[in-house]
């Protein structure tokens, strides 16, 4: 017999334990999306945050299109960064505050499926995020970052899926902290300063005159990597976090 939330073992188990996850991930995922659909609680706050940091830097920022093209990109990375880190706040604050969090940690699906279904929760409110944000920022500022979109869809994802899983990991970890909300930045920026560089770094050679596509690649490729890398430490340290 198979303990509950372990990997399975035979022929198919490791195939079958990673089905497994990936099936719970996505239902924890759409549990909590749905959620927000219904009450656009975060959604609305951190859509109108992004908004308001935009139309803060349209005013503050001249017009000068040089200008433009090289300050754009950091202004994309701190609205996301900014209004992420409102739905970060959010993330285990309903099983916290309905004090849910044990039950579905004890619940008959492995551990790093909650993680995973989180992480995708999060993701997908930052992505909602930069459709707001990107155009906004294109009509404010004239700035030209639909010259690659598919390339600039491309880092934004990845960028959002870095945010969230290292994001996932700090939420859950400071859950019971009451000071939670002002040690979450201070804890989590700092290990995503190489993302943002990143990022703003593909964005930026994105909004060139001459666009670099192998300068491009090279910190889409780097974008790759680290979340790679922090998505095998987080499921590797997330259990052992959560049980603490």
């Amino acid at each position: 017999m198979t303990p509950r939330g372990d990997r399975a073992t035979g022929p198919h188990g490791t195939s079958g334990w990673g089905s497994s996850v990936v099936r719970h991930a996505a239902r924890i995922a759409w549990k909590d999306l749905r959620i927000e659909l219904r009450s656009k609680e975060i959604v609305y706050t951190m859509a109108f945050f992004g908004a308001l940091i935009v139309v803060v830097f349209s005013f503050a920022f001249p017009r000068e299109d040089k200008l433009v093209r090289a300050a754009v990109p950091g202004m994309l990375w701190v609205a996301l960064a900014f209004t992420g880190t409102i739905g970060l706040g959010r993330a285990f604050d309903r099983e916290r505050e309905s004090d849910t969090m044990r039950a579905l940690l004890l619940a008959p699906v492995p551990r790093l499926a909650v993680f995973l279904g989180k992480a995708i929760g999060i993701m997908g409110l930052v992505l909602a995020v930069a459709i707001v944000v990107v155009p906004l920022l294109a009509l404010f500022l004239s700035a030209p970052l639909f010259q690659e979109p598919g390339l600039l869809a491309l880092v934004i994802v990845l960028g959002a899926l870095g945010f969230a899983l290292v994001g996932s990991v700090f939420a859950a970890t400071l859950l019971k902290v009451r000071s939670r909300d002002v040690l979450l930045p201070v804890v989590l920026y700092p290990i995503l300063i190489p993302l943002f560089v990143a990022g703003t770094s593909v964005t930026e050679t994105l909004l060139a005159v001459d666009v670099n596509l192998d300068t491009a690649w090279y910190w889409i490729r780097f974008l790759g990597f680290y979340d790679a890398a922090f998505l095998v430490l987080s499921l590797w340290i997330f259990e052992s976090l959560v049980i603490e």
